[in-house]
């Protein structure tokens, strides 16, 4: 639902998405979702690109997020140790810190390119 009147706010706030223009009523910025600054409805679908993009980069994040846990987690528990013996305990942990570590600036950076978005 998009709005920008008084008689549309029951119906933002009802609505699963909710859009208020910016030059509409306070009653209606407060109950949708969100709020477009200009006065341009073009703006309505740029919002609805922009939120794709941004939950295609949250499952993307969460996939290399995922993927570092699931190869990394099972060495620092000890995985490796029936091959190459107890010594390996040492080396271990700080394997699965680094890929804590990479895993973050994995994230953050794709997430930062997010603002390569063009609509």
């Amino acid at each position: 639902m998009v709005g920008d009147g008084v008689n549309d706010a029951p119906a933002l706030a009802a609505a699963d998405i909710g859009i208020a223009i910016g030059s509409g009523t306070d009653v209606a910025m407060e109950t949708a979702g969100i709020v477009l600054i200009r006065n341009d409805l073009r703006d309505v679908v740029t919002a609805i690109k922009l939120s794709k993009a941004t939950v295609r980069k949250i499952k993307q994040n969460l996939f290399w997020a995922f993927c570092y846990n699931v190869a990394l987690i099972p060495l620092a528990a000890g995985a490796l140790v029936p091959f190459f013996g107890p010594g390996v305990y040492n080396v271990l942990p700080g394997l699965a810190a680094l890929a804590m570590g990479t895993s973050s600036a994995t994230v953050v950076t794709n997430s930062i390119l997010l603002n390569r978005f063009k609509p």
